[in-house]
């Protein structure tokens, strides 16, 4: 594997594991009154879109990275939209 590959993977696993404590704390607490509606709108769409362009230069680390970094940040979306 070559270094910028590696830094590729290292990369998308922190920020993609990131995501994980304030999902766990969300769903846990049901408070997410800390949580700025405009950054998360903005940031799910922003994944969304690296997602698609994962798909379309045909990346497996771009697109599985967002892919599970997507499914994280809809979450704490969802639980933002519904206990505000």
């Amino acid at each position: 594997m070559n270094i910028p590959r590696l830094i590729g993977l290292i990369a998308a696993a922190l920020t993609t594991l990131s995501l994980l404590p304030q999902v766990w704390r969300s769903l846990k607490t049901r408070d997410t009154r800390g949580i700025s509606l405009g950054m998360y709108v903005a940031y799910t769409i922003g994944i969304a879109l690296w997602l698609v362009y994962g798909l379309l230069i045909h990346d497996l680390v771009v697109t599985l990275a967002n892919g599970v970094t997507l499914f994280l940040a809809a979450i704490i979306l969802m639980l933002k939209l519904r206990y505000g």
